[in-house]
């Protein structure tokens, strides 16, 4: 390769980090926006909360404590895996649910594009984040593992839905809470 390629190859890297780093300055505006967007959507997805759900009231309690830590990075991080369960529970045996199928599907994309970005500015900050929270992973873990059980126990019923669909909301408006403090 002549050394003309090479300079190439050089501004070619030099640029995408550039652009990358740029992503990474604007993401709290971004996660805020998408935030928004995604509340909206699950306004859309479904009818208001049904009365007769009401009774199934589950108490799942959010460990906010994953989202109050020093440091910026360790909430990005926190907050892609919170976005990667939120993925997970909204990918599964909706069958039930009877919401709008567009809104369900705009919704999960832009879980996706925002895990997806926040993976290319956190993936180093990880390591050191899973090696020193762990405890605040575990927590997360369980919180959403809850969801889950609860939804299995249920047998993905349109209450347990409507119910998971609150919760989704409420960690989604903390979330947005913290990020706007960032």
């Amino acid at each position: 390769m002549n050394a003309f390629g090479l300079i190439q190859i050089g501004l070619i890297l030099v640029c995408t980090t550039t652009i990358s780093s740029l992503q990474c300055n604007h993401l709290p505006l971004q996660q805020r926006k998408m935030i928004k967007n995604s509340l909206q959507l699950l306004d859309k997805m479904g009818k208001k909360f049904p009365q007769h759900c009401l009774r199934e009231k589950m108490s799942f309690r959010f460990p906010e404590q994953v989202l109050k830590p020093r440091q910026k990075d360790t909430v990005k991080v926190a907050v892609e895996e919170i976005f990667q369960h939120i993925f997970y529970i909204f990918s599964k045996n909706l069958t039930l649910a009877a919401w709008d199928g567009r809104a369900l599907e705009q919704f999960q994309n832009g879980l996706y594009q925002q895990i997806e970005q926040l993976e290319v500015c956190v993936i180093k900050k990880k390591t050191h984040y899973f090696q020193s929270k762990e405890v605040n992973r575990l927590k997360l873990k369980k919180y959403f593992q809850k969801i889950d059980c609860f939804l299995k126990d249920k047998q993905h019923n349109l209450c347990s839905w409507e119910i998971s669909r609150a919760e989704m909301r409420r960690c989604l408006q903390l979330i947005d809470k913290v990020i706007r403090k960032l």
